[in-house]
């Protein structure tokens, strides 16, 4: 990691991003951290996140604004204040930007749309704006295995069709993708876009699966599952998710000398942007997935079976190749080993 630079990361109290600023911290790198601190799930887990990155959680639970000393700042605004968001860019000229903010969950968007028309469409265009304005060398932003959508060709592929989305969240992250795809075309904003498959690990979010199974089973709860348990998912350690996203970042992509206009290839481009699967490859059966956070939490569940529920696919793989070829990327985590991780923390977390 380049050390003088400034690194940008917005969602930092979120899960990947609180993951991603302990990493460069450790690296010695300097680090301007943004959120606004939603309350979309429980905000004391976001205030101990930034906690351990070293902020006094007394003066964030005060409603402090801006926070910390030498190599982190902190600072609780909400992307969508676009000037607030300017004056940052402004301050500190952030060499790269890691955007990781955006309203996450597909079974949310289905009660609460206008959040994320808010958080991930206006919201990235500020930061958009913003990379423009205050030039980057590099805009790395979070989209989602959920562009895939109704495609059910195995594993997902960067070079397959996106365009049909089961979910507003899905349609958001295709949206984030074309947009930054605009800015790298018309101001040479150098962009890539990650889509992630199903995060998992220490400090996670409570709405994600492993979370809420071991939150339920602890509690003598019964746990639902959907589509009556024919689900695969590529399950991802947190620790793989951020490798891939240091390596990319130190990677800002050129225009593709060998990009033919009349045969588009849709995961790279003309402009300065690029799109790359950043996920395990290794899917694994929700109810296999079940069986190790039983086995690991020394109890049974109690299963209630459901139908698919809407916006939801059945499975997911990620092809990594594009990213392996590039970045050199390879996940190391076995499945089995992240989630006893995970319950460990979470055993340890909440006492």
């Amino acid at each position: 990691m380049e050390k003088v630079r400034t690194y940008l990361i917005t969602g930092v109290a979120g899960f990947i991003g609180y993951h991603l600023a302990a990493r460069l911290l450790a690296a010695g790198c300097r680090v301007i951290g943004i959120d606004n601190i939603n309350d979309y799930y429980d905000v004391k887990l976001k205030f101990d996140r930034l906690a351990q990155l070293g902020l006094d959680s007394s003066a964030l639970l005060k409603g402090e604004k801006r926070l910390g000393a030498g190599r982190f700042l902190f600072y609780r605004l909400d992307i969508c204040d676009h000037d607030s968001l300017q004056a940052v860019f402004a301050e500190h000229s952030p060499g790269c930007v890691a955007h990781l903010a955006a309203q996450a969950g597909v079974r949310y968007s289905l009660q609460n749309p206008f959040s994320y028309i808010n958080s991930n469409i206006s919201g990235f265009l500020n930061i958009l704006e913003c990379c423009r304005h205050h030039p980057v060398e590099h805009l790395v932003f979070a989209s989602s295995s959920s562009v895939y959508g109704a495609n059910r060709a195995m594993p997902f592929s960067e070079q397959h069709n996106v365009d049909h989305p089961l979910s507003l969240y899905a349609a958001s992250k295709k949206s984030n993708e074309l947009m930054a795809h605009t800015y790298a075309h018309l101001f040479a904003v150098p962009a890539t876009g990650l889509r992630f498959f199903t995060v998992y690990g220490p400090w996670g979010r409570p709405d994600m699966a492993l979370f809420n199974f071991t939150r339920s089973i602890l509690a003598g709860r019964p746990i639902e599952i959907y589509n009556h348990g024919n689900m695969k998912r590529d399950f991802t350690y947190i620790d793989d998710i951020v490798e891939g996203v240091v390596r990319v970042l130190e990677l800002p992509p050129a225009p593709d000398p060998g990009w033919n206009a009349e045969k588009p290839d849709p995961a790279s481009s003309a402009a300065p942007y690029r799109v790359f699967n950043i996920g395990h490859n290794q899917p694994v059966e929700l109810l296999a997935f079940i069986e190790l956070i039983e086995e690991f939490l020394g109890r049974k569940a109690e299963r209630i079976m459901l139908p698919m529920q809407p916006g939801d696919v059945s499975e997911t793989c990620a092809a990594i190749d594009k990213l392996q070829v590039v970045t050199g990327y390879r996940p190391q985590t076995p499945v089995r080993e992240g989630v006893a991780e995970f319950i460990n923390w979470y055993r340890e977390y909440y006492k």
